[in-house]
């Protein structure tokens, strides 16, 4: 059995960590797959998704980790006018950000419960908000 459901979120902030652990653990109540894999996928190329520990201080250093390997004021060959888009490109850091995080991530589903480390969180990625975004979740299973 397959089931498709979908996250909408409208982010605040130009980089943000969006906590969607809770959001994940609904929709695999809801389901009716008991035994399977959940994909949580962005649909969005300037964010990502990815699991982690949900500590504000981590989230920082994650933060601070990024920025310095991908400065925004980097002189980026795709802050330019692109002929093919019709406008100028401002969001390269979002792409390269959205790069390292990736954009999904998989999880188990045993007996009706997403499977991961107590410690573990999953995180919905912003790098080029505010934005309204879309996270698609495939359940398959049995």
């Amino acid at each position: 059995m397959v089931e498709h459901h979908f996250i909408k979120l409208l982010t605040k902030q130009y980089n943000e960590w969006i906590l969607i652990t809770e959001e994940l653990k609904g929709i695999c109540t809801e389901s009716k797959i008991r035994n399977g894999i959940m994909y949580v996928i962005s649909r969005h190329t300037t964010t990502g998704v990815t699991v982690n520990e949900s500590l504000e201080c981590l989230e920082s250093d994650l933060s601070d980790m990024l920025e310095r390997l991908i400065p925004e004021d980097f002189p980026y060959a795709h802050a330019r006018l692109l002929s093919s888009y019709g406008s100028t490109a401002g969001n390269p850091t979002g792409h390269l950000k959205s790069h390292l995080t990736g954009n999904h991530c998989v999880l188990p589903i045993i007996d009706g419960t997403i499977s991961k480390g107590d410690a573990q969180d999953i995180y919905f990625c912003e790098f080029d908000g505010p934005a309204s975004r879309t996270i698609t979740v495939t359940i398959i299973g049995e």
